[in-house]
């Protein structure tokens, strides 16, 4: 009887894609599929020649960019050397995922679903990007009938078992362990793997207390790290919980935090978790692993659902984690969102009964945040700062949301607390500032999106460069105008042309595209003659579509350029990466 084997490969950046590679990996299982799930980046690309079937699930980060756990496999299946028959053994579907706020929202997977599709491969089904995975793809997937009956299994009649077992070590075993865990991780490079501990030093808040929003300006020390970075790169942080939430979730699952574990596969060749030290205190396992905090995904319900011992809370769970119970779980857990610590306390009888080998799988680990950094090396060595919204709304709930890193960041404190550390690392953004001197960039950064922007002309200016046009929106000149004396004192020195808008403080709002179009004179001249780059960050709601329209506006006005002959010019401009944009919703 020849074994049905299926190989799934994820590129995730949030965690959306791997979430989903793993449902349909436990559904493969459940159809005596002999299964393997793994990010794209830790599996060994040549063997890919061996496998008989794979379903890719590919998420878009950015601005169309490939998730950093796929890079190299992307450079890989794109190489022009590649000879067009290397693949043509393998079967193969494309599952695309992305958000549609943003322009570019499944750039990623259909390109190389082209790619892929260009072997000569047996016909398999293709999956619309962003379609929901099911499973119905397994039957589709397989392109020869089994080899034998394969019965439709639901998720509640087949209790999985988990990757990973925790073994609970003594005293003696856990300090020898803790020893080698040290000498390993010594001497590392600031990755995502073995981030720096940078010392916080300082912690501002640049908003005027009786404005709405707590907006920080936090400085890091980044000394003996060996970190570099230029304007438009981003600094990644790897947050915690808040103690009060970790206390409360061991309370809650009645787990001991002082328990030390080391993580044993259940199937040889099963990688360990990466990010996660062995051996390790459940404590550590809480508060800087489990995203306790996170919104439940379909999954969670579904896992519940196979140990819960009371049928009431069991039937409730598969409706949460069926196609068909979708709509209801929007309304009970999206509106307002609840986190899984608070809907592990809706169902106490199922809480009880979890096993403390499914945390991982129930939970899944807390993903770094990435923020664009609003200072130069050229202006402070050593250092890195951040503007950072700290992220609080109020719902019908008594308690209110707030964000996990930004409600973190914001409590450490390095007068009251002394050593503070926070383990980041840096990587490259999405956004390239002009290399050549004489080339002017015009800057469209309302709030927060203005932080990349200050690192630009930080560095412009201590290169000697001047020409950089800044267009920056928020609500109230008096209380929430970022670094408004640096600006000024910019603009005073002729190294800065400033237009701001401040949507509140008049009757009419007024906003950056309204100033746009009010100088569309000098945008023309810069774009036309001057060869300008246009750079624009913020949120990724109606903003960017706003800015977009007054461009095309001033092309119209100014240049003289038809409606259709407008569109075209800003889409040369971005082929031609003169303008760039980061977003976020």
């Amino acid at each position: 009887m020849a074994e049905r084997k299926l190989l799934v490969l994820f590129g995730s950046q949030t965690g959306t894609a791997q979430d989903t590679a793993e449902r349909i990996g436990r559904e493969a299982k459940r159809r005596h599929f002999h299964c393997r799930v793994e990010a794209l980046d830790s599996y060994p690309v040549a063997q890919l020649i061996h496998e008989p079937l794979v379903v890719f699930v590919c998420a878009t980060t950015g601005q169309g960019d490939p998730p950093d756990n796929m890079k190299n496999f992307w450079r890989f299946i794109f190489r022009k050397n590649l000879p067009p028959t290397s693949l043509c053994q393998m079967d193969c579907a494309v599952l695309g995922l992305g958000d549609s706020s943003y322009p570019n929202a499944a750039a990623v997977s259909p390109p190389r679903h082209t790619h892929l599709r260009a072997f000569p491969q047996s016909p398999v089904p293709s999956l619309a990007p962003c379609s929901p995975p099911g499973s119905a793809l397994l039957p589709r997937v397989s392109p020869a009938p089994p080899m034998f009956p394969v019965p439709d299994l639901q998720p509640h009649q087949l209790f999985l078992p988990p990757r990973f077992t925790l073994h609970f070590l003594d005293e003696r075993s856990r300090d020898r362990a803790g020893k080698q865990q040290g000498q390993e991780a010594a001497g590392q490079a600031p990755s995502q793997l073995h981030p720096f501990a940078a010392q916080l030093v300082s912690n501002l808040r640049v908003t005027a207390e009786s404005h709405f929003q707590d907006v920080r300006l936090i400085e890091f020390d980044v000394t003996g790290s060996g970190i570099e970075f230029s304007a438009g790169d981003v600094v990644m942080i790897q947050p915690q919980n808040a103690p009060e939430d970790v206390q409360q979730f061991c309370q809650l699952l009645r787990l001991e935090p002082d328990r030390c574990f080391v993580l044993q596969p259940s199937e040889p060749g099963t990688p360990l978790p990466a990010h996660l030290p062995q051996p390790c205190t459940i404590q550590h396992l809480v508060a800087c692993y489990l995203d306790i905090s996170c919104v439940p995904r379909r999954s969670f319900f579904e896992l519940l659902s196979w140990f819960s011992p009371d049928e009431l809370e069991r039937e409730k769970l598969q409706e949460f984690s069926s196609a068909q119970g979708q709509e209801e779980l929007c309304s009970c857990c999206h509106r307002p969102p609840l986190c899984c610590s608070q809907v592990l306390c809706d169902f106490p009888h199922t809480t009880c009964a979890v096993p403390l080998d499914y945390l991982l799988p129930l939970i899944p680990r807390i993903q770094p945040r990435a923020f664009s950094i609003a200072s130069s090396m050229l202006a402070l060595p050593n250092r890195i700062q951040i503007l950072l919204a700290v992220v609080q709304y109020r719902t019908r709930l008594c308690k209110p949301r707030r964000g996990l890193c930004s409600t973190w960041l914001a409590s450490l404190s390095p007068r009251q607390a002394g050593d503070v550390r926070v383990p980041l690392w840096v990587k490259k953004g999405g956004m390239k500032f002009p290399a050549e001197p004489d080339t002017p960039v015009i800057m469209i950064g309302p709030g927060t999106g203005v932080a990349p922007f200050r690192a630009a002309v930080q560095e412009r200016v201590a290169l000697g460069r001047k020409g950089s046009c800044l267009f920056f929106g928020c609500r109230q000149k008096a209380k929430d105008f970022y670094c408004a004396a640096e600006w000024q004192a910019l603009v005073s020195s002729g190294h800065l042309t400033l237009f701001t808008a401040f949507s509140r403080d008049q009757e009419e709002k007024i906003y950056v595209q309204h100033r746009i179009r009010e100088n569309k004179g000098l945008v023309w001249d810069l774009l036309s003659r001057g060869n300008a780059h246009v750079y624009l960050a913020g949120n990724a709601k109606q903003m960017p579509a706003a800015v977009a329209e007054a461009l095309r506006a001033v092309c119209q006005e100014e240049g003289g350029l038809s409606a259709p002959e407008a569109e075209a010019y800003l889409t040369a401009l971005e082929r031609a990466q003169r303008f760039q944009m980061e977003t976020w919703s």
